[in-house]
């Protein structure tokens, strides 16, 4: 992901970066808006290390070079590869001392640059070997292992390639598990919280602030996936970044008080579910009245790709591991907040109509249903998870967001030995109650997308019907 897929330009990596000139210009703000330093720290660097050392104007104030800036981001590259800045700047000094440029050594173009994702392939087998341990040391329930396995792995590679490569592929991979009903829910919660409690502890020795500039991340209310958002917080604050992380399930009401208490120059919220994209939908205009910049991702955003230019704010990307430097370039720049398409005024006058009457459809369905065939587990997790999705697009303007979601229901539904045309005979039950109540013209859009919906189920039941017979 780039800057084009932002609708942002980000500085090439080699702009800007080698122009070795020694002649001061630059006073304190300059530098501070250059490298994201916080003046105290750039001060304390000058009174400890010695580095750097601007000129001073006949009333004192600083003045600084290209060089001194250019130094302050080689610098802030050896603090993001985990060196302490004490190591950092003993480096610079000794290969001064050995008469060789520092510049050449560890040229900028590679260190700072800003849309290099960090490193995920060609790793070898070891990663992937690592991986399938924690994996199936997690399927055992066994703790200790999978902690031992973690612990190689860190002493292996760098703690970006341990999140991404192992943590976030491994979770994800048992996720697929789980929907398939190779994995059971509990083998799912087991390996998610151990990859919780290691980010929390990674997270808890992160060195304080050196950036100017705070960012607020969380997940939009009904939202409980916080690994990602965990991970994009431990990694900027690696980056010296001042971040507040606010976690699971934050409440729109409740986010005025901490706006005010905090001033954050960025927010960034992660939405994996239709329903949570909604309810990001209500942050996202709350912080637009109080002038804050939104950016936003997730899995949803993925797999329905349209949705994001419902969202004002600042999409992310589809890649993760791309995802700080895109925050960075958001909070030094403050590019304005892209266009976002209007919901028309159908679906806002559909929205009320249907959510005063989806219980008595809840309700009709029970009844229509044989439960010879369905359990009734089956029914109620169905129904409830139709119901807030068809909610979940009315709000955010397109009724066949729900396409991909449709698709779960079924992944779901199969879980619980649910027939091969139980989907069918769901969504048409569902349709038929909705007939009954949707009887105005509010209720159009809802009847005439399940009518479309039906369809689709029963031409694919009718295919996958064929598929058995030639297959027997």
């Amino acid at each position: 992901m780039s800057g084009i897929a932002l609708g942002l330009r980000l500085p090439h990596s080699n702009e800007n970066y080698m122009v070795n000139d020694d002649l001061p210009t630059y006073n304190l703000k300059a530098v501070v808006q250059e490298t994201g330093l916080k003046p105290d720290t750039l001060r304390a660097w000058e009174r400890r290390y010695g580095v750097p050392e601007p000129d001073r104007t006949g009333g004192g104030h600083r003045l600084y070079s290209q060089r001194d800036i250019n130094t302050l981001k080689w610098l802030l590259a050896r603090q993001n590869e985990g060196m302490s800045i004490s190591r950092a700047v003993g480096l610079w000094q000794s290969l001064e001392s050995e008469g060789r440029d520092p510049f050449q050594v560890y040229p900028l173009s590679q260190s700072a640059q800003t849309e290099t994702a960090y490193p995920s392939a060609e790793l070898g087998d070891t990663v992937v070997e690592l991986r399938r341990a924690w994996v199936d040391a997690c399927m055992a329930f066994d703790e200790r292992r999978a902690e031992l396995v973690l612990t190689q792995a860190f002493s292996y590679y760098s703690p970006e390639v341990v999140c991404f490569e192992l943590l976030q592929k491994a979770l994800v991979e048992i996720g697929n598990g789980w929907y398939e009903g190779s994995v059971t829910v509990q083998q799912e919660h087991f390996a998610s919280a151990l990859a919780m409690r290691r980010l929390d502890s990674l997270l808890a020795a992160t060195p304080a602030p050196t950036r100017t500039g705070r960012i607020i991340i969380g997940c939009p209310p009904g939202d409980n996936h916080t690994f990602s958002p965990l991970l994009i917080t431990y990694l900027l604050r690696r980056r010296g970044w001042d971040v507040v992380y606010l976690g699971a399930n934050v409440p729109t009401n409740r986010l005025h008080a901490t706006i005010e208490q905090t001033k954050p120059d960025l927010v960034v919220f992660s939405a994996q579910l239709l329903e949570t994209a909604a309810t990001l939908l209500d942050v996202a205009r709350y912080l637009r009245g109080v002038d804050v910049p939104l950016a936003f991702g997730g899995y949803v955003f993925s797999s329905v790709p349209e949705l994001r230019q419902r969202i004002p704010g600042h999409f992310l990307g589809y890649e993760l591991n791309k995802v700080p430097h895109v925050i960075e370039y958001l909070v030094i720049n403050q590019p304005p907040v892209p266009v976002t398409i209007p919901v028309s005024e159908e679906y806002q006058l559909a929205l009320p109509y249907f959510r005063e009457r989806s219980g008595l459809i809840e309700a009709q369905l029970w009844q229509m249903v044989d439960y010879h065939e369905t359990d009734s587990s089956q029914i109620a997790d169905g129904s409830r998870y139709l119901t807030q999705n068809i909610i979940a697009a009315l709000k955010l303007g397109d009724l066949y967001y729900i396409g991909s979601n449709i698709q779960w229901i079924e992944g779901m539904m199969i879980n619980y030995n649910m027939p091969p045309d139980g989907l069918h005979k769901f969504l048409q039950a569902y349709h038929r109650a909705a007939e009954d109540y949707l009887d105005a013209p509010e209720g159009r859009p809802v009847v005439n997308w399940l009518e479309d919906i039906v369809r689709l189920s029963e031409e694919s039941t009718k295919q996958l019907a064929h598929i058995s017979s030639i297959a027997i």
